[in-house]
C-alpha cells in the first residue's frame, strides 16, 4: 500500500511538527553523509529548529573551514588592486572604526527605542551584519557551556555509580551479624563472681 502524499504546510499539532522535525533532520544529515561519501563532496549543513537549537553537520573538516570557504567563493572577483594602491595608514583606519563605533551605537539606541532620527539603509544593513555575529557568537557560547554542564553531570554520575558500588561490595564483604538477644528480659540470671551469686532482673 502506497503512503499518502504529504500536504507541504505547517504542521499545527506542536507535539506532530516536534516529531516530524526530528525524523526528518536526521533523514536530511543521513543523506548528506552518503552524499559525501559516495560523490567525495565536501558538504556543510545547519539547521536551526523553531526553538532555535542548533544543529549543524561538516562533512569534512570543520563548520568554520566551509563557511569561510563559502565566503571566499560568494565574495566574486575582487578587483586588483592598482600598482600605486598605499595600505590605509593608522589615522584613516581609526577614522573608519571611529564611524563603524558611531554606526553601532546609533543602531543600539534606535534597538531600545533611545535613538530619536532613524537609521539609513546602509547603517542598518552594517547593524545587521553586526547582529548576526553577534548570535552566532552567543548561540556558541551557550552550547558550549551546556555541554561543559552535560560533561560535568556525566562525571558526577560516574562518580556516584563507583561510590554506590564501592558500598555494595563492602556491604558483600560484611554480612549482617544476627540480632542477639536483649540483655534485659523477665527471666531472672545468676551471674556468679568470686563464689557470689547476684540475679539480674
Amino acid at each position: 500500500m502506497a503512503r499518502g502524499k504529504v500536504q507541504l504546510k505547517r504542521i499545527e499539532n506542536p507535539v506532530h511538527r516536534q516529531v516530524t522535525f526530528c525524523k526528518r533532520r536526521a533523514g536530511l544529515l543521513k543523506k548528506a553523509k552518503e552524499l559525501s561519501v559516495l560523490c567525495d563532496a565536501e558538504i556543510g549543513l545547519v539547521i536551526f529548529s523553531a526553538h532555535g537549537k542548533l544543529y549543524d553537520l561538516a562533512t569534512k573538516g570543520t563548520m568554520q573551514g566551509l563557511i569561510e570557504r563559502y565566503m571566499k567563493l560568494t565574495r566574486g572577483p575582487q578587483p586588483e588592486a592598482a600598482p600605486e594602491a598605499i595600505p590605509l595608514d593608522a589615522k584613516e583606519e581609526t577614522n573608519m572604526l571611529k564611524e563603524q563605533i558611531l554606526t553601532l551605537q546609533k543602531g543600539i539606541r534606535y534597538l531600545f527605542g533611545g535613538g530619536n532620527k532613524t537609521m539609513t539603509v546602509d547603517e542598518l544593513q552594517v547593524l545587521e551584519k553586526n547582529l548576526e555575529i553577534w548570535i552566532y557568537h552567543i548561540r556558541s557560547t551557550k552550547m558550549n557551556i551546556m555541554l561543559q554542564e552535560i560533561q560535568a553531570l556525566k562525571d558526577k554520575e560516574g562518580t556516584l555509580q563507583a561510590a554506590n558500588k564501592y558500598l555494595h561490595d563492602k556491604i558483600a564483604e560484611n554480612p549482617i551479624v544476627p540480632n542477639v538477644a536483649p540483655y534485659a528480659t523477665d527471666t531472672s540470671y545468676p551471674l556468679i563472681i568470686q563464689d557470689e551469686v547476684f540475679q539480674l532482673y
